[in-house]
């Protein structure tokens, strides 16, 4: 991944991970076009396994194929640099993983890169109460805010028909003001 270039359009990356919100990202989808986002799609290993059926319908709506893997060195990038990296929904597994800088698959590792860039980033987790009071998740939330992250908590828990895509997208409309 490169630096973010100024376009009229913002590329928008949402990086997306095997919750149940991850089911209704097309509400993501019109949500960040209305805005303006040129979005490009990246799911974690399991949630593409998750939305296998829509993937090709979720590639024509955004205008660029969904990434969920490396791609070998020699190929070409499909997706143009980011701009701003949205993780929604992020699970109390890529969020650890996350703060401890493990890139252990594409989306990781596009986060990651997006820290180390300075590009805007924004997190909306969706965990269950016991993953949420579970003692390392704190202290990595504590550290991904240390490092840029924007976080988002739902509260309340909503229906993942009603994942807060549009107050996600604000998080990261916030942080671009403030470069």
């Amino acid at each position: 991944m490169s630096s973010p270039s100024r376009t009229a359009q913002t590329v928008l990356y949402a990086i997306v991970c095997a919750a149940p919100p991850a089911l209704h990202v097309r509400d993501l989808v019109g949500e960040a076009h209305e805005r303006g986002y040129d979005l490009c799609l990246i799911a974690t290993p399991t949630a593409a396994r998750w939305l296998a059926d829509d993937l090709t319908d979720l590639g024509a709506l955004t205008g660029h194929p969904v990434r969920s893997a490396y791609k070998r060195p020699i190929d070409p990038d499909v997706l143009p640099p980011p701009g701003a990296v949205l993780v929604a929904p992020a699970t109390f597994n890529t969020l650890n993983k996350w703060a401890a800088g493990i890139s252990d698959t594409l989306a990781l590792g596009l986060a990651n890169e997006a820290l180390g860039l300075g590009i805007p980033v924004a997190a909306v987790p969706c965990l269950s109460d016991a993953l949420s009071a579970h003692p390392a998740l704190s202290a990595n939330l504590s550290l991904l805010r240390g490092a840029g992250v924007s976080l988002l908590h739902p509260d309340p828990r909503p229906a993942p028909s009603a994942f807060p895509w549009h107050r996600a997208l604000d998080l990261l409309r916030d942080r671009h003001a403030d470069r």
